[in-house]
């Protein structure tokens, strides 16, 4: 008799972290898209504004190397040494969770306090994955 049953395999550490930051970058992505759709963002955007006053060069800047991170976590998170990428993990999730909880904190639409409650949930878990990195097991004496 044949089983049906599917095998349920492990995920490396790694993968679930660079799965984790792809999720966060879909959700900021799918956020910001939506928020064009509020009433009167796309004038402000056209007359120079956002969130944080008048659009300069240094404030795109400073808003693409913010939003420039979550997107090299996909990459670094499968390619750095492990104790690095374990504390970068740690140290990128709890910096972008807090984030968001200060844009959840602030108020917002619905549609985007719930992406922001997601990325929180989701940035939260690439800080419990990252802090219980397995380890490798002490060599026998």
């Amino acid at each position: 008799m044949r089983s049906h049953a599917l095998a349920d395999e492990r995920m490396p550490t790694r993968s679930k972290l660079s799965a984790l930051w792809a999720s966060v970058m879909f959700c900021y992505v799918y956020g910001d898209y939506f928020e064009l759709y509020v009433p009167g963002k796309l004038q402000e955007m056209l007359e120079g504004k956002m969130a944080l006053g008048t659009v300069t060069q240094g404030m795109l800047f400073g808003t693409a190397s913010l939003m420039a991170v979550p997107g090299l976590m996909i990459f670094l998170s499968l390619v750095l040494p492990a104790m690095a990428a374990r504390w970068l993990n740690i140290g990128a999730g709890l910096f972008y969770a807090a984030i968001m909880l200060l844009i959840l904190l602030g108020g917002a639409w619905a549609f985007y306090m719930l992406f922001a409650a997601i990325e929180i949930a989701l940035t939260l878990l690439v800080v419990g994955y990252a802090w219980r990195w397995p380890r490798t097991p002490e060599p026998s004496a």
